[in-house]
């Protein structure tokens, strides 16, 4: 069993930044794919950024050039550093990460509670 917390939601204002945080814990040897998914109001959830445990990232083309995916392998953990933020931007986001207990296990998938990003002024 995979937990993840999320945490760095909130309000802000227009060309302004935040940092999402994602930390994974629980029966883990290793994570493969991390990533941020969001859903916005009437909108189906939509891959915002991912990265591979290698450090190859992949971005969304409306966050790109603004937002920034990391992680650390060694704690499990993922970040989304978001600049420059729009108010198209408002959503839940989702972490969400494939993991598997030990070396010769499958992968799960595994999402996090949300949380909410509000760009307003």
């Amino acid at each position: 069993q995979v937990q993840l917390v999320e945490s760095g939601g909130g309000l802000v204002q227009p060309g302004g930044s935040l940092r999402l945080s994602c930390a994974a814990s629980g029966s883990i040897f290793s994570c493969s794919v991390m990533g941020w998914f969001r859903q916005a109001p009437g909108k189906e959830r939509e891959l915002v950024a991912r990265i591979t445990s290698a450090g190859t990232t992949d971005y969304t083309n409306s966050v790109k050039g603004r937002f920034t995916i990391s992680r650390d392998n060694a704690k499990n953990t993922v970040d989304l550093q978001m600049n420059s933020l729009e108010p198209e931007d408002t959503a839940v986001y989702y972490c969400n990460v494939r993991c598997r207990r030990h070396i010769s296990a499958f992968y799960t998938e595994n999402w996090g509670q949300g949380t909410q990003v509000t760009v307003s002024s």
